[in-house]
């Protein structure tokens, strides 16, 4: 009798337990592809969240900077007013005549004088004065106070007559320009 144990037959083409190749199971499957969806998910959020805060600082940025530039305007505002008061003053001058009074002559040089550095500190500081006459007529820089029929040349909507310049604080309107502007179809008794 030989020492044999009984162990039933194996077919031959049956590999050995030890070496039994391991198989995913479906739901390992699902589960990857779950987790990428929500990696995408993840990174467009992100991306979003991204976009947002470079907005964001964007514009904040050019708040900061309107901020900066426009605080002063209400006292650039009362501060034009006194230029164009200084104007009105030198306006109110008699017109230089020959053998006028020296002291008038010197009152006059002086206040012009004091006008163009009052007006050079202005615009140093970003407010600026435009004359409009003999230009077209901007709604958004004039305001016509008058009408009247358009002189020999002159298009109508052109300003034939300023009474008050318009000023500017880096670019945006302060105060608009009193205007005289010509008409067209004005009669003369308007």
């Amino acid at each position: 009798m030989s020492d044999h144990s009984h162990q039933p037959p194996q077919p031959a083409d049956a590999e050995p337990a030890t070496e039994a190749q391991p198989q995913q199971p479906a739901d390992a499957m699902a589960r990857v592809a779950e987790l990428e969806a929500e990696l995408t998910e993840m990174r467009d959020r992100w991306m979003r969240s991204e976009a947002e805060m470079q907005n964001l600082r964007t514009r904040t940025k050019r708040e900061v900077e309107d901020a900066r530039q426009y605080a002063v305007q209400k006292f650039a505002r009362d501060v034009v007013e006194a230029a164009d008061n200084l104007r009105r003053g030198l306006d109110a001058l008699p017109a230089q005549a020959e053998g006028e009074a020296e002291l008038l002559t010197k009152l006059r040089g002086g206040f012009e004088g004091v006008e163009r550095a009052f007006v050079a500190i202005l615009e140093r500081n970003g407010i600026s004065k435009q004359d409009p006459a003999g230009k077209p007529f901007d709604p958004e820089l004039h305001q016509a106070m008058a009408q009247q029929p358009p002189p020999e040349g002159v298009a109508a909507g052109t300003v034939i007559q300023a009474w008050t310049p318009a000023w500017t604080l880096n670019g945006r309107l302060l105060k608009p320009a009193m205007v005289v502007v010509a008409g067209e179809g004005v009669s003369e008794t308007a």
